[in-house]
């Protein structure tokens, strides 16, 4: 029998993700490292993101969960980064939409558990920051991903970001840069 989750994103909670939740959020981007693994990506392949980075988001209040609206269960991550993010000063093959002194917001690490995936969620959670970052007054909302993340790029696609250009994450690895402009 196929079990069904239907979900209500108006009944959905988004909220800063506490240290009780650290379980979870690992467990949802151990679910996302192995997805890429099998379609043969080699983002996060390398160990990154792990416990040690999600604890430095969550105490540094970046990180952020989304919620299904029955017991609060996290169904999704990701670290939304008010400010700068360093390794967007410099972008090849192209430029950003905004100068260098907008205001912008930053998301890293995008999971969702694996039950929950198909279903809008990754979708539902970047509008929810979008509109924190409207209230925020950002210029505009930034998104970096691997070269052959497919679904990250088709949800940028989806939501009206513009591919950029190329940034280099701290490794050296480029990653494709987009960029929405709120205002």
């Amino acid at each position: 029998m196929v079990n069904f989750v239907v979900l209500i994103f108006e009944t959905m909670i988004l909220r800063t993700a506490k240290i009780s939740d650290i379980d979870t959020i690992c467990r949802i981007i151990d679910e996302a490292q192995a997805q890429m693994a099998r379609l043969g990506i080699d983002q996060w392949q390398n160990g990154y993101p792990d416990r040690s980075s999600i604890e430095a988001d969550i105490l540094s209040g970046v990180g952020l969960v989304l919620c299904s609206e029955e017991g609060c269960e996290v169904i999704a991550y990701c670290a939304a980064i008010f400010g700068t993010e360093p390794t967007y000063a410099r972008i090849d093959d192209g430029r950003w939409l905004t100068d260098e002194n907008a205001q912008y917001v930053v998301v890293h690490r995008l999971a969702v558990a694996d039950r929950f995936k198909h279903r809008g969620i990754a979708t539902e959670f970047v509008r929810r920051v979008e509109a924190l970052a409207v209230e925020q007054h950002c210029d505009s909302f930034r998104i970096d991903t691997h070269t052959d993340n497919r679904y990250m790029h088709a949800l940028c696609a989806r939501l009206g970001f513009v591919r950029c250009g190329t940034i280099y994450v701290s490794d050296g690895s480029p990653r494709v840069a987009y960029e929405k402009v709120l205002r």
